[in-house]
């Protein structure tokens, strides 16, 4: 029984001095999260959310006062161009287009009458010249036979007499002709007083139609068959029969944040998601960028506002789909990752990984990481640069970090680019987070065996 307990105790006493000299051997070193750095493609992505909209809708409203007495489509279904949708009561706008027709029909017959009576006044003329023509012959010969002594006086003046009655007769089938014609053209004026009518009573007649301007969905129908509707006046807006939506061309229109707005421009591509079909994802581009700003919490410009508080502003961004799906609808919420920048095959780093070193912190009189007390934080962190810390082995073999300064690039998701101060296949340190903060320059390391999935402050 002793000697089992001195086999036990030697066994404890020399796991002790195993354990004594493994804290040892690691004592002075610092636990860190290592990685090599890589080429991959990398991507700027700049996200909002909206909803999805037609490029073009529009809203038919009443162009005339009355009773709605049909709707011929109904909310949700496709319609054609130049399709007609609705209609209003148009009993008197009919009766004014009845009438007006009838006034040119009277008015063509007549017209007709006048052109005859100008045809039977021309004949009166043609015969009256012809007449005075022959009164004017008989009149020559009598004029020399009165001057021969062969005509009595009294047959001269008869003759005299004939052909001044047919030169009167001449003058007044004349005037009987120029009166035709002017009673015809009088005609002809009233008759296109009639035609000018009857356009402006067709189109009042038109206008209690709803006519569809263009193929389309119907994505609204606020009121139903038997209600009564107005037309606009002035500011006064009429009522609204429907809303009809060219869903050929869909846009998903989403506010950015302020901080982001600076780097979307027109033609950058987007991936559009819809909550409605998930899993799906639809390539777009930008085609509009909002100059107005939008508070977040109205969604009024800021030129519109009268309040003087200071929040947080959004702006418009209008992201056209390059193949719109039928599943899509109006109003539908949307999200828009709108890729501002990319690169490939390039440098790069876990953003995590970046630290902002001050060479305060390698101070000797510093202890656990914080700065000496002579040296004021506002001055180191004006002195601070940004970097991170490369792992590689001193002249002893020794695994040290060391501070790179580094200048970066574009951002992706996780990574950002490295444009200078650093290699492919280095192995820099990438956190624990807290340990960054700390870390001094040329510091002891050892590479800690936590995956880098659970390592503290690796989300961050």
């Amino acid at each position: 029984m002793k000697k089992i307990l001195l086999i036990v105790l030697a066994v404890v006493v020399a796991a002790g001095l195993v354990a004594f000299m493994v804290i040892k051997q690691q004592s002075g070193y610092t636990k860190v999260l290592t990685a090599k750095l890589v080429k991959q493609d990398l991507s700027t992505v700049v996200s909002g959310t909206g909803q999805i909209k037609a490029k073009t809708y529009v809203n038919l409203g009443a162009t005339a006062m009355g009773r709605i007495t049909h709707l011929y489509v109904k909310e949700g279904e496709m319609v054609k161009k130049g399709q007609t949708v609705a209609t209003i009561e148009h009993v008197q706008q009919e009766a004014s287009v009845a009438g007006q027709q009838a006034a040119i029909s009277a008015a063509k017959t007549d017209i007709a009458s006048y052109v005859a009576a100008e045809k039977t006044a021309e004949a009166n003329l043609e015969h009256a010249k012809a007449d005075l023509e022959q009164k004017k012959l008989d009149w020559d010969r009598a004029q020399g036979l009165f001057q021969a002594g062969i005509m009595a006086k009294q047959d001269f003046d008869a003759k005299k007499a004939a052909y001044d009655l047919d030169v009167a007769s001449v003058s007044q089938a004349v005037a009987q002709l120029n009166q035709a014609k002017a009673q015809t053209e009088s005609q002809r004026g009233h008759m296109q007083t009639a035609v000018a009518s009857l356009r402006a009573d067709q189109n009042m007649l038109d206008l209690t139609s709803a006519i569809a301007p263009f193929d389309g969905i119907v994505t609204n129908e606020p009121l139903r068959e038997g209600e009564t509707v107005v037309e606009g006046i002035q500011n006064t807006e009429g009522s609204t029969i429907m809303t009809l939506a060219d869903m050929s061309v869909v846009t998903a229109e989403v506010k950015v944040d302020e901080t982001d707005i600076v780097n979307i421009q027109l033609g950058q591509p987007a991936d559009v998601t819809v909550d409605a079909l998930p899993g799906k994802v639809f390539k777009g581009h930008v085609t509009l960028v909002g100059d107005q700003a939008l508070l977040r919490s109205t969604g009024i410009a800021t030129s519109q506002s009268t309040t003087g508080t200071e929040e947080a502003k959004d702006f418009k961004v209008v992201v056209t789909l390059d193949s719109p799906s039928t599943e899509l609808r109006p109003g539908l919420s949307t999200t828009a990752k709108i890729t501002t920048a990319h690169k490939t095959s390039v440098l790069s780093l876990p953003i995590q990984a970046l630290t902002m070193h001050s060479p305060a912190d390698d101070n000797p009189n510093a202890s656990g990481g914080v700065q000496a007390a002579s040296t004021p934080a506002s001055a180191a962190a004006k002195t601070a640069v940004q970097g991170v810390y490369v792992v590689d082995k001193d002249a002893s073999g020794k695994l040290r970090a060391k501070f790179v300064p580094v200048t970066t690039g574009i951002t992706g998701t996780t990574d950002i680019e490295v444009l200078s101060g650093l290699t492919e296949n280095q192995e820099i340190v990438i956190g624990p987070f807290k340990t960054l903060r700390i870390l001094k320059n040329n510091a002891l390391v050892k590479r800690d065996t936590v995956k880098p999935g659970t390592q503290p402050g690796a989300s961050s």
